[in-house]
């Protein structure tokens, strides 16, 4: 079976049947977001950045390639959930859920990058 492809799609968004696996990526619970709106299929909590690296990143986009850097470190902590991550990837379509506002400078979009990297 060919890999899938990944999109990225705000908590606050609407989901959709083309969607495939609804992965949220975020340490914590979307705020006003309903979990039986929200259609996610996994919450891999262990995917989200450490506390320390999120308030230090404060999404500044200033900051955006070291955030990477760090990230990519913090995830190399993470390896049941970035194998699950993997094999969601390599049997279809996946998105990846934040709640960030910036759209451009967050974990999902990086943690995007190294899937496409390492695939």
């Amino acid at each position: 079976m060919s890999q899938g492809d990944i999109r990225l799609k705000r908590a606050y968004d609407t989901p959709a049947d083309n969607d495939g696996k609804r992965i949220l990526v975020d340490g914590m619970w979307p705020r006003g977001v309903k979990k039986e709106e929200a259609d996610i299929d996994e919450w891999l909590k262990a995917l989200a950045p450490s506390k320390e690296l999120r308030q230090w990143f404060g999404h500044d986009p200033d900051k955006w390639e070291e955030f990477q850097r760090r990230y990519k470190e913090e995830l190399k902590n993470s390896p049941d959930a970035m194998k699950k991550l993997r094999e969601y990837h390599k049997n279809g379509r996946v998105t990846l859920v934040f709640a960030a506002k910036d759209e451009k400078h967050n974990n999902a979009v990086a943690l995007k990058h190294v899937l496409q990297k390492n695939s």
